[in-house]
């Protein structure tokens, strides 16, 4: 048995294999030294094997661990080696004892999804942290763990998260159908995971939800949602979602409720603006300018005397401009990334101005338009209202302001068709608990 189960990682120059001997009796020990830990070893196994009297006794003192299995059949021992096992190889018996060693970041401040009154608290890419957040915070004997894998090259560990009482059986089973129909090697990240879930390929809205806070997702549970954890990834994934969710903070339910619709209601309008303005622009200055009031028009009308081709190109360019710095604070080391780009903001909005490539409106209306698109708290969402804007800006290019109107009527109708696991996408998501029994007063 020792020499077969060498042979199947002989490749692997950080498999460890040990004898333990002793007065009384003789083991073999083998695990993989780069997944399992070494402390945990010696002081779990090493140390109470020289205490033991006989094999029996160790045995014994092996199986009391919960995560002790006992081997039913070979092929099982690499697969299970590569997940933290140790083998242990008795003269008539072989257990597989865990000791994985979990390298990942402590519980850290959310920093993608931050809120200014709440939890702080985000998720790891340890799987079992992440289960303990949700315990810690949804206490209820109705919630229900399924641990799962997916991959074939390199299976990663999942958890399928859900109360068993108020879930939407329809959502869930939707859910695992999907799952059981994903052939896929290897598994790194929930948005990987989020594409081969999609049902249409060219889907510009996100219909499933990818968060970093154990309280947006305890609050999801409690709405009757399934919720998707994936061991090495500190977002977990929250199906069915609707377009209100991505619109919605935590804050909202922390302030007062006046407050908390003021900001939904800024959300909103911030949404009109990110999607909406630079096509207006397009679609007055060159179409309809008989529209804004004659100040307004002469004063647009100076500001882009000096610039010598249409509109639309020259809202275009500080599109993309826009996006180039978007990405490139990004993309950059944190210590020198907001003062590049802001730098770069600065001096490239003035230096085109000066040289007469774009108006002193237009500078305007891009800062306004990238303010509005950081005001969507998910950023699932701010991506695909990102792209939006140019397929209306292409519609007031062609058509002028009838061309933004057909737009948004085309953009409402994609939505209204749109599903979120059998869910309308512009519905208020709203769940219809059960009753318990006693309740029905």
């Amino acid at each position: 048995m020792k020499e077969w189960i060498l042979s199947q990682l002989a490749h692997s120059g950080d498999v460890e294999s040990r004898t333990l001997k002793s007065l009384q009796m003789e083991i073999d020990i083998i695990f993989i030294r780069s997944v399992c830990d070494s402390k945990f070893i010696i002081k779990n196994m090493i140390t109470p094997f020289f205490e033991m009297v006989s094999e029996i006794e160790y045995q014994r003192y092996l199986e009391s661990f919960p995560e002790c299995l006992v081997v039913g059949q070979e092929d099982q021992i690499p697969e299970a080696m590569l997940s933290g096992y140790v083998v242990v190889l008795f003269t008539d018996q072989v257990l597989l004892f865990k000791a994985m060693k979990y390298e990942a970041s402590p519980v850290d401040m959310a920093k993608v999804e931050t809120v200014v009154q709440g939890p702080e608290n985000a998720f790891t890419e340890n799987i079992q942290v992440n289960l303990n957040l949700l315990r810690n915070r949804y206490r209820s004997t109705n919630l229900k763990i399924e641990i799962i894998k997916m991959g074939t090259r390199s299976p990663t560990s999942m958890a399928l998260v859900y109360d068993e009482e108020i879930v939407d059986q329809m959502v869930l089973k939707e859910f695992r159908t999907r799952l059981e129909g994903i052939n896929m090697d290897l598994l790194q990240s929930s948005g990987q995971l989020h594409q081969a879930l999609s049902k249409k390929k060219m889907d510009l809205f996100p219909t499933m939800m990818l968060t970093e806070r154990p309280d947006r997702t305890v609050k999801n549970l409690a709405e009757g949602k399934v919720v998707l954890i994936i061991e090495g990834t500190p977002f977990v994934m929250v199906v069915p979602t609707v377009f209100y969710d991505f619109f919605s903070s935590m804050d909202d339910s922390i302030q007062l409720p006046m407050v908390g619709r003021f900001l939904i209601v800024i959300r909103y309008v911030g949404l009109m603006l990110a999607t909406g303005l630079p096509a207006f622009y397009v679609g007055l200055t060159s179409y309809n300018p008989e529209l804004l009031r004659v100040q307004l028009a002469l004063m647009i009308a100076g500001s882009r005397a000096a610039v010598p081709y249409p509109s639309f190109l020259e809202v275009l360019f500080m599109l993309l401009m826009m996006e180039f710095l978007t990405e490139a604070s990004v993309r950059l080391p944190k210590v020198i990334g907001p003062t590049a780009t802001t730098v770069g903001g600065l001096i490239l909005g003035q230096a085109a101005t000066e040289a007469g490539l774009v108006g002193n409106i237009m500078i305007i209306i891009v800062a306004a338009v990238a303010i509005s698109n950081f005001v969507i708290p998910i950023n699932m969402m701010s991506f695909a209202v990102r792209v939006v804007k140019y397929g209306l800006l292409l519609a007031a290019t062609l058509f002028g302001m009838v061309g933004i109107v057909v737009g948004y009527i085309a953009l409402i109708m994609y939505l209204v068709n749109l599903r979120s696991f059998g869910k309308p996408y512009l519905q208020l998501y709203k769940q219809d608990y059960p009753q318990k029994k006693g309740d029905e007063s």
